[in-house]
């Protein structure tokens, strides 16, 4: 390991205090420069495409409710356990009885947005949300629907056409994806657009 010592003070430097001026005029300089800190909340703060804020059940515009179909992969992936449903059979499909997320304990790593085959869950773009306990940080399904009526109106998002580029695994060949998740992404958000090194294998 090397290790690059400051050079020592001359006798000049010493007598003047030339660190001392040099931090004045680093100061000085600074002083009159733009600010570049942003004047939250009066500022709107921009959103990247793909931020992981508030959860939300996305709504089926059919029936009202929830898209989810009870597979249980995204309580199964949750690294956690923040996921619990509850759901019964009926005719040979599942019906969801509950859906309750706990998002003081969600790390927000977007497993459960890559693994759910519908793209019934998503991580939406509003971290505006607080509260004095912790009752508001359980959310229902009734919350977490109305969680996606928020995101949709406060955003103004187009129900049809709105793709969460976690929806899409990033780095997943297309041909490996159910059909529900072969949506339009950015390009960087495909195996094809991303560069991971000399051994790259497009196969």
């Amino acid at each position: 390991m090397f290790v690059k010592y400051k050079p020592k003070r001359n006798l000049l430097q010493t007598i003047l205090h030339t660190e001392i001026l040099q931090g004045m005029a680093l100061t000085m300089r600074r002083l009159f420069s733009r600010p570049i800190t942003r004047q939250y909340p009066d500022e709107e703060i921009p959103v990247a495409l793909g931020f992981r804020g508030q959860h939300a059940l996305v709504r089926d515009p059919e029936t009202g409710g929830s898209t989810c179909v009870a597979c249980m992969r995204c309580a199964t992936v949750c690294p956690s356990r923040c996921i619990r449903i509850r759901f019964h059979d009926e005719e040979s499909r599942r019906v969801v009885d509950s859906y309750d997320i706990e998002a003081l304990r969600c790390v927000y790593c977007g497993y459960c947005e890559e693994v759910c085959p519908v793209n019934a869950l998503v991580l939406t773009e509003i971290f505006e949300y607080a509260a004095y306990s912790r009752d508001p940080f359980h959310f229902t399904r009734e919350d977490l629907l109305a969680n996606w009526d928020r995101f949709v109106e406060e955003r103004h998002i187009d129900r049809e056409t709105y793709v969460n580029p976690f929806w899409r695994p990033r780095g997943m060949p297309e041909g490996r994806l159910p059909a529900a998740k072969r949506l339009p992404v950015p390009s960087d958000w495909t195996l094809e657009g991303q560069v991971v090194g000399a051994g790259y294998d497009q196969q």
